[in-house]
């Protein structure tokens, strides 16, 4: 336990190197890749210096219970066994081991149909008066594709110039290297013009970001980041209310499903614009305001029974 991460790269030199070609070749994304190797090499630091091949299920189980230590929650630890178990699967395609420990280690129970954190609409108009910077335009388009379009910010990251299609809509690549169409309405179309056309050129050839920095490179996920959390800073400071609210770029997002929903957005329809894998994950928001279920108890309202004690 007391290596050094640098130890435990050397050692596991073959096997780290065998992980990261095989995820370059699965297509994984850069920050995904970088995160994926960080959680395999603490792994692999609680069981050092076992060969990975004599590595069980228990050595997941006592990594999976020093994170637990450490802090991490459920969420969190399931991302790593997903880490784990991506690592054990690529040395087996690689023939390098027979078995995958991590398989039968079981996911931690979640709390399901958590409310998740959100922007109301009368907060979400005064976020343009909240957007700063130098780069307005630009600034302005990330912050309404993450509230008006539901973008991931590492969607924002990857998007390229040729993903605005000419029929106002944008194609964009999410979670698991999967597309999906948003069909843009005319106002954030408009939005993106503005900053196509004030855009600084990009020094890339092949491929033409979206959004590019002051040096001519694509705009990095920890400065779309920045663009977002100062944003919220600013409006906080305009809105009291919101001074104890848990607001971050990834809630921006959740603000734009739970205005789908309040709009009469279907599940299956939502899913789709998220980009999500499953609906479950989606339901979440059915909860915030589902009407189906207020329409369904208010059908049997006046079939209950008056009870006689009751003035």
């Amino acid at each position: 336990m007391g290596n050094s991460l640098n130890e435990i790269k050397e050692h596991y030199d073959m096997e780290l190197d065998m992980f990261s070609i095989w995820m370059k070749n699965k297509g994984m994304t850069q920050s995904t890749h970088a995160a994926y190797l960080s959680d395999a090499c603490h792994f692999l630091k609680t069981a050092y210096p076992k060969p990975t091949n004599e590595l069980t299920k228990m050595n997941v189980m006592r990594f999976l219970s020093v994170c637990r230590e450490q802090g991490a929650g459920d969420e969190a630890r399931n991302r790593k066994l997903s880490a784990v178990r991506s690592f054990f699967k690529s040395l087996m395609e690689m023939e390098h081991q027979s078995h995958n420990p991590a398989a039968a280690v079981p996911k931690s129970k979640q709390e399901k149909n958590k409310i998740p954190v959100y922007l109301e609409e009368s907060e979400l108009e005064a976020l343009p008066d909240a957007i700063g910077g130098k780069y307005y335009i630009r600034n302005a388009a990330i912050i309404m594709l993450m509230c008006y379009a539901g973008l991931r910010v590492g969607e924002v990251h990857r998007m390229n110039v040729k993903d605005f299609r000419q029929d106002g809509s944008i194609h964009i690549l999410g979670k698991g290297r999967k597309w999906r169409i948003i069909p843009l309405p005319e106002g954030l179309q408009a939005v993106l013009r503005a900053a196509l056309g004030e855009r600084m050129e990009a020094r890339q050839d092949k491929e033409q970001p979206f959004f590019v920095s002051q040096f001519g490179r694509r705009l990095s996920i920890r400065m779309i980041q920045t663009v977002a959390d100062e944003t919220i800073r600013h409006l906080k400071d305009k809105e009291p209310s919101l001074e104890n609210k848990p607001i971050s770029s990834h809630k921006l997002r959740h603000s734009f499903a739970t205005m789908q929903i309040r709009s009469g957005t279907d599940i299956r329809t939502l899913q789709e614009l998220l980009g999500h894998a499953s609906i479950e994950t989606t339901q979440i928001y059915t909860h915030i305001d589902n009407r189906q279920l207020r329409s369904a108890m208010d059908n049997i309202a006046d079939k209950i029974p008056a009870l006689k004690k009751i003035t």
